[in-house]
């Protein structure tokens, strides 16, 4: 196709405006964090970022979004499957439920769920008995963030299984395959790149949530306290060092984390190719 029938400009043209808009969005914030950062000693930095509270933030915030993202991993699997291979009856109102955590404001979400599971809540009050304490603990966190990064991992899934052709699967059946098998040596290689960016999604939205955390985390130090909350506390106290500090180390891991998974997915895609 010449360049006057291109419908998009031209890659130069592109280019330019993507990076300008890059530059604006992501760039210049991003670089304000190391300036700011820089400004601080050596010593001040490391005694800040290593300090114990900052450490058990730090365990709190990746541990959980870790937990969520792998639980988001397991029911999303389940939900994007019934979606997109069954007919049945309110499926277009489930379908609309999953993108529910897109809509709802964080902080609406975090009160419902802190008043859903805390002691004389509807669901609290049964697990309570049982010595299951959910809201205000850190098990308070992981349900939050696996409610707001469920959605990532369905809607990324879902066109997937959809175009993934159910002949497949009955050609695998009159093999001799078991079902194990079938979804094991058939579905799962197949979905797999799918599932690993729904995962990425779903860990990378759980990391910078605060929201819907706060409320039901009762953000006691060492225990249940998230980084962005301490990152917050900071501004509070215009520590804007202290809290551009926290949020550099918050970006450095994150990043290491999403490029290793990236990583991890650009090779599966190459191997599933092969």
């Amino acid at each position: 196709m010449s360049t006057s029938q291109r419908v998009l400009p031209g890659f130069r043209l592109s280019l330019g405006y993507s990076v300008l808009y890059l530059s604006l969005i992501v760039l210049i914030p991003l670089s304000a964090i190391f300036f700011k950062t820089s400004l601080m000693k050596w010593d001040d930095f490391w005694s800040l970022v290593l300090s114990p509270r900052a450490l058990a933030s730090y365990k709190v915030t990746f541990g959980s979004s870790l937990i969520a993202a792998l639980i988001n991993c397991f029911f999303g699997l389940i939900v994007a499957w019934a979606l997109s291979r069954y007919q049945f009856l309110g499926k277009r109102f489930f379908d609309a439920l999953v993108d529910l955590p897109f809509a709802l404001p964080t902080a609406v979400a975090g009160i419902t769920l802190s008043t859903l599971y805390s002691a004389n809540g509807w669901v609290g009050q049964y697990l309570e008995p049982h010595g299951i304490k959910v809201a205000y603990t850190p098990l308070g966190i992981v349900v939050a963030l696996t409610f707001i990064g469920l959605p990532f991992v369905v809607r990324t899934l879902q066109p997937v299984l959809e175009d993934l052709e159910s002949e497949v699967e009955e050609a695998a059946a009159c093999l001799g395959a078991s079902r194990w098998q079938t979804f094991a040596k058939v579905i799962f290689p197949a979905i797999l790149p799918a599932l690993l960016t729904g995962f990425t999604l779903s860990f990378a939205r759980a990391i910078g949530e605060y929201g819907s955390v706060i409320f039901i985390a009762g953000n006691m130090p060492m225990i249940s306290e998230i980084t962005p909350l301490l990152i917050v506390a900071k501004l509070e106290q215009y520590d804007y060092s202290g809290a551009t500090a926290l949020a550099l180390v918050m970006l450095v891991i994150s990043f290491a984390l999403l490029f290793a998974i990236n990583g991890l997915q650009w090779w599966t895609s190459r191997r599933g190719q092969r």
